[in-house]
């Protein structure tokens, strides 16, 4: 027990005493001030003046041993400032008032708001991207009309939603998740669970890459890669990976870049089962990566030949190009053109020659061709036909109210184009093209498989031969009832054929017939033909003949059991031990099995039957055979899916977004090309790897 101090009062001892503490669980002692305190006014008592003593038994400390009374006088009444100071102390040992209690409602409550305000970004960042917008604007400040389609989108979603206006408004200014690398981190974010769920759905099985290269509007080389692969549906599916900036485009550095790219996303290239390019091959060291040309870049090629080897059709193209330079160089000429092709279907409505009716009648116009693109002349060869005399009031105007230099150039591709020959040419390549548009068309499909692909080319040519042995008088018919419609002159195909601009008696003499016939109409014909032979050379290598022997059409009357087994020995990776006898006897039970089930005689094609076989589960009762099928449809045809990521990167990364680094450039467009995908994972799993990057101020 302690030894209190003595104190004097009146000349009598007195001194603090231990057994003033029972009864007065509020009684503190101070060794140091020898002074008496209230513990819990000393804590939470408030200023009352002198009430309860004062600040007695809070500052000074109570010293008055000889009068304790003043002691007890202390407590005071039921709401004296004493007891409210108790109050105090047993609320905050109370559970529900308890701090620690009070600092996790807060968390929670914290929690709850920053879970709503990043939901809301997220959501706001996922419109954008689908949509392939831009962010920023040029004034993001708090008193910008226009602060960029993210700050004025997320302004919007919180002005119609109560709950998301009101998290926004309570923010802290350091936490606003608004800047520019809170974005770039979110798109990354999305980015990124977007090519985990394409690898995923590849599901570890073998894939092909497309691989093609382009310039951005920074001048900067981007080389873009795609997977193709078969899904657990059977379904051939292709895949946009990412775009990668190369430095330089020889096959060594194309090389390092696909493998970095496939290394990044966790892709072996032992997995690797075909390739397809516009040029030579850059996984030589895989020997089962088979390589194919693109079909759809050779079909082009051949078009080239045609287009740049045959004179006649090399000088009717030049005509062509310069027409639509010269008919629609300005706004006002293509108004004329407008208007001109406007007074014409009146006309021909007015007088029977057309029908009325939704979407026959629509403004066309004469679109450039693309120089790289021969396709793309089809579709102005239709239009010219369709706007022919519209075309003609516009360079006869050109003509006379045009400048000097406008007037010679008018008048001479007018001389041009109202002439038999340019007739012919017009609707020789009008149907030579609309043959091979169709196969085009058909090559770039993102499910096409390369057994289709080699029917569509050989269905292609017989196409040709066709319209080579049968079509010319319908095509003779055909131009000069157009001739006759536009007033030019036909010729006589019996009469000598004059050639324009050189002297005639250095010029051996032939016939009109001859010359049209044999000189263009065969040649051109025998010319494209021959380029489809030439190109198409895959289509007799011993690889694709063997999987053409999968082929289900017309109750697989291709199936080749010895040339199927020797398909197999070109995977020899995947075929392994005995699996080449355990072959040969299922191909024999695949063959029973499918010739005696009506579910796979109307097949027509290896991509509708990995998908019945997956329907039907025959692909585990056949799992070489559907190996064998699998590996087939991997093989690339086209590398469409490649360009068509190069248009939308055209379209992201526009002259208004021309600074955008490759890292911001490739997120954005593995988001919008893949849009499906993206649309299918949820905002929770973003946010989660959003917050994983890094130390967030705040948490989930």
């Amino acid at each position: 027990m302690h030894d209190y101090p003595v104190s004097y009062f009146s000349g009598k001892p007195r001194r603090f005493r231990s057994e003033w503490y029972v009864n007065r669980n509020w009684l503190e002692y101070s060794i140091d001030k020898d002074a008496a305190f209230c513990f819990y006014c000393y804590l939470f008592g408030q200023d009352v003046g002198k009430q309860g003593g004062g600040e007695t038994f809070v500052k000074k400390g109570f010293k008055l041993w000889n009068q304790l009374l003043k002691l007890d006088s202390h407590v005071g009444g039921v709401n004296s400032a004493h007891n409210q100071a108790v109050k105090k102390s047993e609320d905050l040992l109370k559970e529900k008032q308890h701090i620690s209690t009070i600092l996790v409602k807060q968390s929670n409550q914290d929690k709850l708001e920053y879970g709503i305000q990043l939901n809301a970004i997220v959501d706001c960042i996922r419109f954008l991207l689908c949509r392939g917008l831009a962010f920023r604007g040029h004034d993001e400040s708090q008193g910008s009309s226009d602060k960029g389609n993210f700050l004025e989108l997320l302004q919007f979603l919180g002005d119609h939603n109560e709950s998301i206006n009101e998290v926004l408004q309570n923010v802290p200014k350091n936490c606003k998740l608004t800047h520019h690398d809170i974005q770039k981190d979110i798109v990354n974010a999305i980015a990124r669970e977007t090519s985990k769920a394409i690898i995923t759905d590849l599901d570890n099985g073998f894939f092909s890459i497309l691989v093609d290269e382009s310039r951005d509007i920074s001048v900067k080389e981007q080389m873009a890669l795609v997977l193709r692969y078969v899904n657990k549906k059977g379904i051939i599916i292709e895949r946009f990976l990412g775009i990668v900036h190369v430095a330089s485009t020889t096959a060594l550095s194309l090389k390092y870049a696909i493998e970095c790219l496939l290394c990044e996303h966790n892709l072996s290239s032992s997995k690797l089962r075909g390739q397809g390019y516009d040029g030579a091959s850059n996984m030589q060291e895989n020997k089962s990566a088979f390589y194919v040309h693109c079909f759809a870049h050779q079909l082009q090629l051949t078009l080239v030949a045609v287009a740049k080897n045959h004179i006649n059709i090399a000088e009717f193209f030049y005509v062509v190009s310069n027409l639509v330079t010269v008919v629609g160089g300005s706004c006002k000429r293509r108004d004329v053109l407008r208007d001109a092709q406007f007074a014409k279907i009146k006309e021909d409505l007015e007088n029977g020659v057309r029908r009325s009716g939704q979407g026959l009648n629509q403004e066309t116009s004469l679109k450039r061709p693309g120089d790289t693109c021969w396709g793309s002349y089809y579709g102005t060869i239709l239009n010219l036909i369709l706007m022919f005399s519209a075309v003609v009031d516009v360079l006869e105007i050109i003509e006379e109210d045009g400048l000097s230099d406008q007037k010679v150039e008018a008048r001479s591709i007018m001389r041009s184009i109202l002439s038999f020959e340019f007739v012919f040419a017009l609707h020789l390549m009008k149907n030579i093209l609309g043959i091979t548009n169709e196969l085009s068309i058909a090559l770039q499909k993102k499910n096409q498989d390369i057994v289709n692909a080699m029917d569509l080319v050989k269905v292609s040519k017989q196409r040709l031969q066709v319209m080579r042995d049968d079509e010319w008088i319908p095509l003779l018919t055909e131009v000069s009832s157009f001739c006759t419609t536009h007033d030019i002159p036909t010729l006589n195909m019996d009469e000598i054929f004059v050639v324009s601009g050189r002297p005639q008696r250095n010029t051996q003499q032939i016939k009109n017939l001859h010359h049209y016939r044999a000189e263009l109409f065969y040649i051109v014909i025998d010319m494209q033909l021959q380029e489809l032979n030439n190109r198409f050379s895959e289509a007799n290598t011993d690889l694709l003949l063997c999987m053409a022997c999968l082929n289900p059409s017309n109750s697989f009357v291709a199936f080749d059991k010895e040339k199927l087994i020797r398909l197999a020995k070109f995977y020899p990776s995947d075929f392994i031990g005995t699996d080449i006898l355990a072959l040969d006897s299922q191909l024999q039970n695949y063959i029973f099995d499918m010739h005696s089930n009506d579910l796979f005689l109307e097949l027509q094609g290896v991509s509708e039957l990995a998908e019945k076989l997956v329907y039907t589960r025959k692909h585990e009762t056949y799992p070489l055979v559907y190996l064998l099928v699998k590996l087939a449809l991997t093989l690339p045809v086209a590398t469409a899916t490649v360009e068509r990521s190069f248009s939308a990167m055209k379209y992201i990364k526009n002259e208004l977004r021309n600074r955008m680094g490759d890292q911001w450039m490739n997120d954005c467009l593995i988001v919008y090309i893949e849009k499906d995908v993206a649309r299918s994972i949820d905002n929770e799993t973003i946010m989660q790897r959003f917050q994983n990057m890094k130390t967030r101020r705040r948490q989930l």
